[in-house]
């Protein structure tokens, strides 16, 4: 097939979304890591978009993000009008045959990551469990949403592969909850992307109130020397494979199968133009907001079917992770 040329598919873009609203869908409470990187996309992506559409934000929270995926993929708009963050598990869950899931993570319009991610386990100054040895040794308490959230996978994965105690309260509608009931007692500690934390919790990190036991990263990150990557930590490369599972897709936007694919061009485009903007790129210095290594929608097509093709053993590590 022919397609048409790059000027033809700029005026029809244009057209097509000149006076039209896009609307970032976000699977989570307006709070935490998949809220700031929706939200900052937001803020700048409309001006990299032939005809400048006005750009809204939906926060859809709900079963750790399977309301907002489900929909996306079964109801949502198909005409480029609508894209939304992309959950880490989105392909895990596929691969590992979770209950719930009416979508097929490959089919997915795959528009780009802004950042990889590093997440962080932590407990409250308050609590006893100050390093993983303490956590081995003690239960302790975490705070955590839906089923296939970070928030209890890791937990238990910790549990399953390091030996920790970790008991998850789950059911709390998203990091903003768990920060409360850490602070009045009811939860000891949750896990959160050190990007965010450092955002949203700048205050926590100053006053030393929080103590992070474990990163989940290949290496160490340079401003978390002294805390243990789960690289360290696993008892074989397959249990290695399965923390990273999902970890790559970091902080990724997607939008629903079947958009036309000039619009989904557009869409890639106007992305990196995006993350590529002096105004976002000095915001996101001032802010200590981490951007990048970025990837491309193609790599992110790419991921997702590595993922959805891992082996039988990483599948069931994680399935028994699931059940510990």
């Amino acid at each position: 097939m022919v397609s048409a040329p790059a000027g033809a598919q700029s005026s029809a873009a244009e057209s097509f979304y000149k006076g039209r609203t896009v609307e970032v869908v976000i699977g989570t409470t307006p709070t935490g890591g998949y809220d700031l990187y929706g939200r900052l996309i937001a803020r700048w992506l409309g001006r990299h978009i032939p005809g400048h559409p006005t750009v809204v934000v939906k926060n859809m929270p709900g079963a750790g993000h399977l309301r907002m995926s489900n929909w996306l993929y079964n109801a949502a708009p198909r005409d480029g009008s609508v894209i939304a963050t992309a959950p880490q598990q989105l392909a895990v869950e596929q691969a590992v045959g979770s209950d719930g899931i009416q979508y097929d993570a490959s089919k997915f319009t795959w528009i780009g990551r802004a950042a990889a991610v590093n997440e962080v386990t932590y407990t409250w100054h308050m609590s006893r469990t100050k390093t993983l040895a303490d956590a081995r040794t003690r239960v302790t308490v975490m705070g955590g949403s839906g089923p296939t959230s970070p928030t209890v996978l890791y937990p238990k994965a910790l549990n399953a592969l390091a030996g920790t105690r970790f008991r998850v309260i789950a059911g709390f509608l998203g990091p903003a909850d768990i920060e409360l009931a850490i602070q009045r007692g009811e939860v000891e500690g949750s896990s959160k992307a050190w990007a965010s934390m450092k955002v949203d919790n700048a205050d926590w990190l100053r006053d030393k109130q929080v103590n992070i036991l474990v990163q989940y990263s290949i290496e160490r990150n340079p401003e978390l020397p002294e805390v243990p990557s789960i690289a360290e930590l696993g008892r074989g490369a397959n249990d290695k494979a399965v923390f990273a599972m999902g970890s790559a897709m970091g902080r990724s936007i997607m939008a629903p199968p079947g958009i036309p694919p000039e619009r989904a061009a557009v869409l890639r485009k106007a992305f990196v133009d995006t993350l590529n903007d002096p105004e976002l790129l000095e915001f996101t210095r001032e802010r200590r907001i981490d951007i990048g290594p970025s990837a491309t929608g193609e790599w992110l097509e790419s991921l997702v079917g590595r993922t959805l093709a891992a082996s039988r053993e990483a599948i069931a590590t994680v399935k028994r992770i699931r059940t510990e």
